[in-house]
């Protein structure tokens, strides 16, 4: 038997995406009329890729002479290619008559093989299984598409994706590619009708087959066509957003997405401190990891597996803007998009399974929508909030662990009219499970404003609020986790730089497990 087509290891890994690999898969998207994802278009490019060298391959074999087929004739100086010895070469430079009394009259060829050994072959006969052989090459398993796309899919993704946005011929639609040659006109009269259609609709996002059952396209136009046309046209017009998660396209007006949606809530604005991460022991990481803040960088082990829950535990800077983070961990649980930068989506209240329109806002990592829904169960900084994966695509569920309404003694800011702020322990009334270390009663959120507006130094403000938080400690230690919790209630601040100054300053003394107190010599 020959042995299978294979093609070099190093093949598939060094890959160049050819001019004419995407024209080749021009006219595949030609032939289909239908967008494609980069997904698609590079298992037909695998395909294509193994066809064409398959093809070079056996050309290249058979170009060494006449394949040998024992019923064929041959004569002395012919070159002869072996398809069941691996397509080794050889020429003939003997011939005479084969003697055997079973076997009608044949040849007997000497052939000199191209490691110049000498081996003897029958030609002339007229049966023999080798006359019905097929010549082709085999395939190797390690060269069939599933099995490249397999080990080599992600780097032939970005390749092909790298030459498509070069290509001026190509457009892309959430996620989707196709031929620009083929796009139906879009009229600025259509667009506005689109445009109307949306502001009927008071913000409410709507499917591309929602808006063309309003605009007059020509008739007998194929429904994906016009459907990618139409998206195309929105796409280039500054007035609309696509804004669904990946896998659906939803269109909304700008000007009717939520002004917290648009603009980063003041509450959540975070003016960047430099520091270096590497100060950070392995205790304050791990304290880090549990805080799931959005502004906390990715580490590479954040990015793998895969989850279908997680408890956050509130900041005041997301209760007071109706935000939940999304850290590197809940982010996994919330809908991306191909391109946009704003998803609209819908949670789920895991309890009462109230629907609640939200947005996610990838660029700066948090969910808006739930002011309402913290107020309608009462919560505090430090409330805990558990997100689960949706039942349905687009979806996620959060909830509460409620209890019956009590009051607790829980710590709580108190803003004198000078500005001055103290905390306290009181007794509040408490509706839902929170964080020892994190619950901090705010009676009044506007009180907290005109310390937000006072904009103090990042040094001066973490001593004054450390300063407050020991009064109310016997042994005069405050937690790290409780100082991240008090410090973002009058400045939006991520947990990385504020465990840094505790261990870098000599004003805090690390008195064991990430407690603190203050230097009495040096503050």
């Amino acid at each position: 038997m020959s042995s299978a087509f294979k093609l070099p290891n190093e093949y598939w890994s060094s890959l160049q995406v050819t001019p004419q690999d995407v024209e080749n898969l021009h006219t595949f998207l030609f032939e289909r009329e239908t967008p494609l994802t980069v997904r698609d278009l590079s298992m037909e490019f695998v395909e294509a890729r193994i066809k064409t060298e398959r093809a070079a391959a056996e050309s290249k074999q058979k170009s060494g002479g006449r394949s040998f087929l024992p019923r064929e004739t041959y004569q002395v100086g012919e070159d002869i290619v072996f398809p069941a010895m691996d397509w080794k070469r050889g020429r003939v430079v003997a011939l005479r008559a084969g003697v055997n009394p079973a076997v009608d009259d044949f040849d007997v060829l000497t052939v000199m093989m191209e490691d110049n050994s000498e081996r003897m072959f029958a030609s002339n006969l007229g049966s023999h299984f080798l006359n019905e052989a097929p010549i082709s090459l085999p395939e190797s398993d390690e060269d069939t598409s599933a099995f490249v796309f397999h080990e080599f899919g992600d780097q032939i993704e970005r390749k092909l994706e790298a030459a498509f946005m070069a290509d001026e011929g190509l457009v892309k639609i959430a996620g989707r590619w196709f031929p620009r040659a083929l796009l139906i006109d879009i009229s600025q009269g259509q667009l506005n009708l689109a445009e109307a259609v949306l502001d009927m609709s008071s913000g409410e996002p709507l499917p591309t087959d929602a808006l063309i059952k309003d605009i007059e396209l020509p008739a007998g136009v194929n429904p994906k066509l016009a459907e990618f046309s139409l998206n195309n046209a929105l796409q280039d017009d500054d007035r609309f957003d696509e804004v669904g998660p990946a896998g659906q396209i939803l269109w909304c007006l700008r000007r009717l997405e939520p002004d917290y949606v648009r603009e980063v809530p003041s509450p959540l604005q975070y003016i960047p401190i430099e520091y270096d991460r590497d100060q950070l022991s392995p205790a304050m990481k791990n304290l880090e990891a549990q805080l799931d803040d959005e502004l906390t960088p990715p580490e590479e082990n954040d990015l793998r597996g895969d989850i279908s829950s997680i408890t956050i535990s509130l900041i005041y800077p997301h209760l007071r803007a109706g935000t939940l983070p999304m850290s590197a961990r809940a982010r996994k649980l919330f809908p991306t998009a191909y391109e946009s930068s704003r998803v609209r989506f819908t949670l789920v209240d895991g309890k009462t399974k109230q629907r609640i329109p939200a947005w996610v806002v990838l660029e700066h990592g948090y969910v808006y929508g739930l002011r309402e829904w913290y107020k309608s169960h009462q919560l505090i900084p430090g409330s805990l909030v558990q997100i689960r994966r949706g039942e349905k695509p687009g979806e996620v569920n959060v909830e509460v662990k409620s209890q019956r309404s009590s009051k607790d003694w829980v710590r709580t800011v108190l803003v004198g009219k000078d500005g001055g702020f103290v905390f306290a322990m009181l007794k509040q009334p408490i509706t839902a499970e929170f964080n020892d270390r994190m619950a901090i009663h705010v009676p009044d959120f506007k009180s907290l404003d005109p310390i937000w507006e006072k904009k103090r130094p990042f040094d001066e403000l973490v001593l004054l609020v450390m300063r407050e938080l020991t009064k109310s400690n016997p042994q005069g230690h405050v937690h790290a986790q409780e100082l991240y919790a008090a410090v973002n209630l009058v400045r939006r601040i991520p947990p990385a730089p504020l465990f840094i100054l505790l261990e870098a300053s000599p004003i805090f003394k690390h008195v064991g497990d990430l407690h603190f107190r203050l230097n009495e010599e040096t503050a």
